[in-house]
């Protein structure tokens, strides 16, 4: 975080074959093609049909996010060139030093790794640069693959009641996850718990 407390912005993340970059205007007719896919409209709110009216108001409601300091929205590339997906950080609270984190890969560039490759990049950066102790995912126990990226990355079920999110194709209901350091116990998990609901730690 910077010392005001907003996010940096921009910054650009390298690392195991992906580069994580602020999305661009002319990024607006592979976004479409991206977003216009019923798989993501299924696991997420965006809208659907997904069109070039929609891109717009997308990467405007993007840049003003990121220029107000209020998230990490970032496209997923190989190179810096075309985007292959997305990813987000966002909902901090600096207090509890926590914010969820989300991702989506084109349906063209799925099963490449590019997801968890990008996710492990920002939740390291959301760790060691911005000081963030808590990391969450939120999922629906139905989204088996982006159930197994989680996993892969180490994030891990904790327990919490699910979240109702509404879409275009109904209500979804989000299982949240957590980051578990290396050598986390259960216990820590369980605390952690405790501080989401009750605002303090036990």
């Amino acid at each position: 975080m910077t010392t005001s407390g907003r996010l940096p912005y921009p910054i650009s993340l390298t690392g195991d074959g992906v580069t994580l970059r602020e999305w661009r205007d002319e990024d607006l007719e592979e976004l479409v093609a991206m977003l216009d896919e019923p798989e993501i409209a299924r696991w997420t709110p965006m809208p659907s049909p997904f069109d070039a009216e929609a891109g717009i108001a997308y990467l405007k409601r993007a840049r003003q996010g990121r220029i107000g300091g209020q998230r990490i929205q970032l496209a997923i590339t190989v190179d810096g060139g075309k985007p292959l997906g997305e990813v987000l950080l966002f909902g901090v609270d600096a207090g509890l030093r926590e914010a969820e984190l989300g991702y989506l890969v084109g349906a063209q560039h799925r099963r490449h790794g590019l997801a968890s490759r990008a996710l492990a990049l920002l939740s390291g950066y959301a760790r060691t640069t911005l000081g963030l102790s808590r990391l969450l995912l939120r999922i629906d126990a139905g989204n088996t693959s982006s159930t197994a990226v989680a996993r892969r990355c180490g994030y891990r079920l904790t327990g919490e009641p699910p979240i109702l999110q509404e879409g275009p194709y109904g209500p979804s209901s989000l299982d949240t996850w957590e980051l578990v350091a290396a050598g986390g116990s259960r216990l820590e998990r369980l605390r952690n718990v405790a501080a989401r609901r009750y605002g303090r730690r036990v």
